[in-house]
């Protein structure tokens, strides 16, 4: 596994305010609403990103990053969608210009990394950002 940018999730983490969560779904069952309702009750701005539902928790859901309105700064796109899918998704957040870009456990895209971190965004890779966030700051 290479590393990315992992040493910084701190960082990323205390930066952050706004996170676009690609993938996300409107069932409580599945790891994206559940991180998402994490992350939302830690104090981040969620932004639902996912063409087959029409909102999530009340918030308008987004077709794809690049029909987020661009008045909208999102510091981080959090990537839960297969690893194959996860290169077009970098290629969208290089539009957004985010902080960073998170992708997931279980997604992993070199080349999608090599587009993030070429558009300027920092890159984790393979790690929970609910996870991460609970380590370093305790859970919300």
């Amino acid at each position: 596994m290479d590393s990315y940018d992992e040493e910084r999730i701190p960082e990323i983490l205390k930066k952050a305010k706004t996170v676009a969560v690609v993938g996300i779904s409107d069932k409580p069952d599945r790891d994206s609403y559940r991180v998402a309702s994490y992350l939302r009750d830690a104090g981040y701005t969620i932004i639902p990103v996912n063409p087959v539902i029409g909102q999530w928790n009340g918030i308008k859901s987004y077709d794809s990053l690049l029909s987020i309105p661009s008045s909208v700064k999102v510091d981080v796109v959090d990537v839960f969608r297969k690893p194959d899918a996860a290169i077009d998704v970098a290629k969208e957040a290089s539009n957004l210009k985010p902080y960073a870009v998170w992708f997931q456990e279980g997604v992993i895209n070199k080349e999608a990394a090599e587009v993030a971190k070429k558009s300027g965004s920092l890159v984790v890779m393979d790690r929970c950002m609910m996870k991460e966030h609970s380590r370093h700051f305790g859970k919300r």
